[in-house]
């Protein structure tokens, strides 16, 4: 199936690797925030490099977590 089969209403719903940047922009938002928090807890260079990974990756620690905790 390609985009010149789907109707205008589908084409809004199915993305095809396409979007908007809203989720882009949360996420980015997240990085952020996330990264100014764990380097500002930062005493060395090492836990800033660390801080910087965790930032990257909080959306899958967070889920993990969520999991965990629902158990599920």
């Amino acid at each position: 199936m390609t985009d010149q089969d789907l109707s205008p209403e589908k084409k809004k719903w199915c993305c095809h690797g396409k979007s908007d940047g809203t989720a882009s922009a949360v996420y980015g938002l997240g990085l952020i925030g996330a990264a100014v928090y764990y380097l500002g807890q930062a005493d060395t260079f090492g836990l800033g490099a660390l801080g910087i990974l965790k930032a990257i990756v909080w959306p899958a620690i967070l889920v993990y977590e969520l999991l965990k905790f629902f158990q599920l």
